[in-house]
């Protein structure tokens, strides 16, 4: 993990080195930093720490794929980190009882990967950039998913 930079960000920071379940320990490891996240910078802040963390993101998971000979690794949680981010971003302000049923909605969608989620996850694979997105695009369509399930929840 420490052997470059992208490592250390694509594996969350050790959370996806987890030897069960890393996406949910990615997961939660992003949930508790957006905590902090939330805290410390201003709204403008949060979305602009999101939009880097993608681009960030998706060099990160480019590099350390392409090194570890493997097209989407299970410790590769930076996708899921970005992911909640983004979820709790769109969610606030909220309580803990919208957040955790958020993460459990999320983990649903990007765990079973039903219908859109899916489609998201076989649309770039591979290697090279191409591949670094696909890693990442899953989970956005997965965080998409959770929202608007919570968004029809709400108005129901």
């Amino acid at each position: 993990m420490l052997s470059h930079p992208a490592h250390a960000i694509a594996l969350g920071f050790g959370s996806g080195l987890s030897p069960k379940a890393p996406g949910t320990v990615g997961s939660l490891w992003g949930w508790a930093s957006w905590l902090l996240i939330q805290q410390q910078f201003s709204i403008s802040s949060q979305a602009w720490i999101i939009a880097w963390a993608v681009l960030m993101g998706w060099w990160a998971c480019t590099v350390t794929a392409r090194r570890m000979g493997i097209s989407d690794p299970g410790a590769i949680v930076w996708d899921e980190i970005v992911a909640i981010w983004l979820i709790l971003f769109m969610l606030a302000p909220s309580g803990f009882a919208t957040q955790l049923a958020a993460f459990v909605l999320f983990r649903f969608f990007d765990a079973v990967k039903p219908g859109p989620v899916a489609w998201a996850d076989r649309l770039f694979k591979g290697f090279g950039w191409r591949g670094g997105w696909g890693i990442l695009w899953d989970d956005l369509v997965a965080a998409f998913c959770t929202l608007l399930v919570i968004a029809l929840w709400r108005i129901w």
